[in-house]
């Protein structure tokens, strides 16, 4: 099929343009970027795109998946579905699903149920026309984190070089660590692997039974806090590791501004560390709590209005170097409890792109180039990856985008199983036309 995009405006952080263009593509591949193009076959579908941005695929860090072991929360083909309606091109899963993915048997299982659920939606895609709600196309690209320990239980290393051969994109256990000499060891024997290793630093005996930022609203709200030091101390721990052994490490869910402070200390010593920090950590800060909304129980919990300042000026400096969405579904009877209570996280595929676009871009808070690049090249490198320029002969991995077009988050305009957002029964700005991966 061959497509021409007239006149949609080209968002593309590799090349640093943002104008408008025609792009034409086909059979995978750009074939043209120019202003105007009019030599074109026949058969080809022109699609008026005034209005529209078109970017490179978007790509999720980390995000939870329900399968295995809880697939009423999710199952590998919504949490795909879902990613494709949100514009991502590539999604990580973290190991923590039932049982861990803690060895390559489990990688093998999880790669084949993604090549079926393709096989199933390449056969629905011949009995279904053009949905508005879910472009079909491929699935985006798989990518599974391997357990760095048993379980995940922070015990003992699984074998790193069998799950390394087993395709993982790298090693998390999307969890705190509380043995420091087993996160030593860990840096040591994965050197020679050449696999991004990502770490949340939190010192859980800091983090205790909190649910909120310390601070006035705490206090306010009548919410057990967590001090800012719960993160910060074992960030400077996991500094000060990386320092002496030199392997590179990638921070997960920064979350306050001394944090930032900290990475950027680490950055300009020549540390060889990345950093992100989720989506709704940098639309939402301690006050939103007030409504008690248990989808704004996350951990690490919002941050005070310094740290959102921090994080946004991070992000925009590139101290923090991508914006992950860290996707956490919950049934909704999980969800329904007392604050304290619930368990922490929120959906977000579907929704950080026109939320992050309304919050930063609409408010010239940050340029198109600042967002895109954040969610999509740089998180790339983060895992190791590079993302393709939007470049005639460069491979179609590519996101449409309506800024304008308004919809009810709702069950029926969701792909994800399920629906524990703050934004739920609310209308949005902003969304996915299309993706092509």
């Amino acid at each position: 099929m061959t497509e021409l995009l007239q006149k949609v405006r080209v968002i593309d952080p590799v090349s640093e343009i943002d104008g408008l263009f025609d792009v034409l593509i086909a059979d995978g591949y750009i074939k043209a970027v120019a202003s105007h193009i009019a030599d074109i076959h026949p058969d080809t579908e022109i699609r008026d795109c005034q209005g529209l941005v078109l970017g490179p695929g978007l790509v999720d860090l980390y995000s939870h998946s329900g399968e295995p072991g809880f697939e009423e929360r999710e199952t590998l083909l919504s949490l795909l579905q879902s990613a494709t309606a949100g514009g991502f091109t590539r999604v990580s899963i973290l190991p923590d699903t039932s049982p861990a993915i803690d060895n390559p048997a489990l990688v093998a299982q999880l790669q084949q149920t993604r090549a079926e659920g393709q096989k199933g939606r390449r056969a629905e895609e011949s009995l279904h026309s053009y949905s508005p709600l879910l472009p079909y196309s491929p699935t985006p690209l798989l990518h599974i984190w391997g357990a760095i320990t048993l379980d995940i239980a922070g015990k003992q290393m699984t074998e790193l070089a069998d799950l390394a051969s087993a395709g993982v994109v790298g090693f998390s256990d999307g969890k705190p660590f509380e043995n420091l000499a087993l996160v030593r060891r860990v840096l040591e024997y994965v050197q020679p692997l050449g696999k991004p290793l990502a770490f949340w630093p939190s010192d859980r005996q800091l983090t205790a039974n909190g649910v909120i930022r310390e601070g006035p609203d705490a206090l306010r709200f009548g919410l057990p806090p967590i001090p800012a030091s719960a993160e910060t101390t074992a960030i400077a721990a996991m500094l000060e590791l990386v320092a002496a052994i030199g392997t590179p490490v990638h921070i997960m869910r920064v979350s306050t501004s001394r944090s930032v402070e900290l990475i950027a200390s680490a950055k300009a010593a020549g540390l060889p560390v990345t950093a992100s920090t989720t989506w709704m950590h940098l639309l939402l800060d301690t006050k939103a709590v007030k409504s008690y909304n248990t989808s704004l129980h996350l951990d690490p919990p919002l941050g005070n209005p310094s740290d959102v300042v921090a994080l946004r000026a991070g992000v925009r400096a590139g101290v923090i170097d991508a914006i992950a969405i860290d996707h956490t579904p919950y049934s909704y009877e999980e969800k329904v409890q007392a604050f304290a209570e619930a368990p922490p996280g929120a959906i977000g595929l579907e929704l950080a792109l026109p939320l992050l676009w309304n919050y930063l871009v609409e408010t010239e808070e940050f340029t198109a180039l600042e967002l895109w690049r954040a969610l999509s090249i740089s998180a790339a490198e983060c895992l190791g990856q590079k993302v393709s320029a939007i470049l005639p002969h460069q491979p179609a991995e590519l996101t449409l985008f309506d800024p304008q077009q308004i919809w009810k988050v709702e069950r029926k305009s969701l792909y994800t199983l399920s629906q524990n957002t703050p934004w739920l029964g609310q209308q949005v700005k902003g969304r996915v036309v299309q993706t092509w991966c």
